[in-house]
């Protein structure tokens, strides 16, 4: 029996939004986090750092090392594909931004994709809203084209995809991979090539970026919904090549684990860090904020077709975001950093998000755009408020604890960053306008407030205060403390830092470092400090060392540089 579907659309509310638009939100989205700014400390210099080594030929492409060691993460992909950048682009480019240019493409490439995965699924029969008694209904494409801004709206929206996806990580490469296989696995029966193409770079990108198993979990999950929608003959026009896939994706699985097994990617990943329940309060706290507000809506959407998906019928645009979703959840929950592997699964809940909007009522939607309002509001008028205190000392308060969290930062101003910000403010209160006014009724209008509020919190956060964020979250404020003192020396030993604090020292501070075993006869020797005071001397290698000092980064009093010198 055929279950009647809980979207009602009118052709006039299936209307696209204008491509203008969608284009400007999500260039301004993309490109805040990606130019500008100083690489931060951890996973995003780190990166970089092995990026530099392979592009220069300092270590070898399959086991590239840095100060000696190996890196943390499994796949080499980000990190060839940084170097690859770094060789072809132009001397005058920075490196930096050089080696950001293929993440800006994948972080494009991740958008496009949830369009069309959003598309396709809701061009599915089964995903069309119903059928009214004298017409007048939303026509297929129209509705899919509708939802699919809606759902790449609601992708935009998601809190805890602005920063992940703005760093040269593994886990921006991973982000990419999963849409593209998502795209796939949607796309397969309207279109031949092209989803075949995007699935097995999905998946080969997923082995190469250290995620062989999302990749075996994805084709696998695929494959069975596949061969359950083959048997239950799920309806689709006449006009399209289809047929039961699940062969080939079984076969393309498999391959991918040959590729992993050849490559040694396979690795026991799972951690189990939730010892109390003070840590699996935290992992809630984390479901709860880092997909607000999708999961809302995604919620709402598995109650309003909950008979759908509980039913014998072959819900594709119910049950692939759902796959999708849940590997994402258990990856989260199994292994970390916890929020970077929810970051894969974002995609598919903003396509289960769009599938709540054709069933909001006016009431709801309401609450959506009020709340969203205030609160994407009240943010801006507090980053304003901040910057212009940094800048004038003026309210005194926000001033003094910028100060005090920030010791020994001086404000910097920019004109062309002042227009920017005040130019995408005007355009933020146009909108807002907009939405409170009276205008024909679209799909996605609950969703065009969050995504451009969470748009214009990110580039006021990436253009007023990107001087604060670099000197709070880089290590160069550290770094040119410990070369006013040791100025450029010929070499420095270094022993036992972390990776990010080497390649700072060499990007930053322009230091030669040698490790202990290179036996060099270096004037200057660091090592991790602590906030109590170490040994005023220690032996190494026959050598008698001093402490000179200790320097600590002045937004973190635990992160601590000794620095020894040489005694005669």
């Amino acid at each position: 029996m055929k279950l009647p579907s809980p979207a009602i659309v009118t052709q006039s509310a299936a209307r696209r939004l204008p491509r203008w638009a969608l284009l400007l939100l999500c260039l301004a989205y993309i490109v805040p986090g990606f130019v500008g700014r100083a690489p931060w400390r951890g996973d995003d210099i780190t990166a970089f750092g092995y990026m530099q080594a392979l592009a220069q030929g300092q270590t070898p492409w399959l086991a590239p090392l840095l100060g000696g060691l190996a890196p943390e993460a499994d796949g080499l992909l980000p990190y060839w594909l940084g170097a690859w950048a770094l060789q072809l682009a132009p001397a005058a480019m920075a490196p930096e931004l050089a080696t950001r240019l293929p993440f800006i493409a994948m972080l494009a490439l991740t958008l496009l994709a949830t369009w069309h995965s959003v598309y396709y699924l809701a061009l599915s029969p089964r995903a069309q809203p119903v059928a009214f008694a004298f017409g007048g209904e939303a026509q297929p494409s129209d509705y899919a084209q509708a939802m699919a801004d809606g759902g790449l709206l609601a992708l935009l929206a998601c809190l805890g995809l602005a920063q992940p996806s703005h760093e040269t990580t593994s886990f921006l490469a991973q982000l990419c991979c999963s849409s593209l296989v998502f795209f796939a696995l949607s796309a397969l029966p309207y279109r031949t090539v092209t989803p075949w193409l995007a699935l097995l770079a999905g998946l080969v990108g997923l082995v190469l970026s250290g995620a062989p198993t999302l990749a075996m979990l994805y084709s696998l999950g695929g494959a069975v919904l596949c061969n359950w929608g083959a048997q239950q003959a799920e309806p689709l026009p006449a006009t399209l090549r289809r047929g039961p896939f699940t062969v080939q994706l079984v076969a393309v699985a498999l391959a991918v684990a040959v590729l992993a097994w050849q490559l040694s990617l396979w690795r026991w990943g799972v951690v189990w860090s939730y010892s109390s329940a003070q840590d699996m309060a935290n992992f809630g706290r984390l479901l709860l904020w880092f997909t607000w507000p999708a999961w809302p809506l995604a919620a709402w959407t598995l109650w309003r077709w909950r008979k759908h998906i509980t039913s014998r019928q072959v819900h594709r645009h119910l049950l692939l975001p759902l796959w999708f979703v849940m590997i994402a959840i258990g990856a989260a929950f199994s292994t970390q950093p916890a929020d970077r592997a929810l970051l894969l699964g974002l995609p598919a809940l903003a396509t289960l998000a769009a599938f709540a909007l054709p069933t909001l009522s006016r009431s709801m939607a309401a609450l959506i755009d009020w709340f969203t309002l205030l609160f994407f509001s009240v943010s801006a008028i507090a980053i304003w408020v901040i910057w212009i205190a940094t800048q004038t000392g003026i309210p005194a308060k926000p001033a003094a604890n910028v100060a005090r969290l920030a010791p020994g930062f001086v404000p910097h101003f920019s004109s062309t960053t002042l227009a920017l910000a005040v130019m995408a403010t005007i355009a933020w209160c146009a909108l807002v306008a907009w939405r409170t006014g009276r205008h024909r009724a679209a799909i996605w209008k609950s969703l065009v407030l969050p995504a451009a509020g969470a748009t214009l919190g990110w580039f006021l956060l990436l253009t007023l205060w990107l001087p604060m964020l670099d000197y709070a979250r880089s290590d160069i404020p550290q770094v040119r403390s410990i070369t006013a003192i040791i100025g450029q020396p010929p070499c420095v030993l270094i022993d036992d830092l972390s990776h990010h604090q080497i390649v700072a020292l060499q990007h930053h501070g322009a230091l030669r470092l040698k490790t202990l075993s290179d036996s060099a006869d270096c004037p200057w020797l660091l090592t991790p400090g602590s906030s109590a005071m170490l040994a005023s001397s220690r032996q190494l290698n026959g050598q008698r060392w001093t402490l000179e000092t200790q320097l600590a980064r002045p937004t973190d009093k635990n992160d601590w540089i000794a620095l020894y010198r040489r005694s005669p």
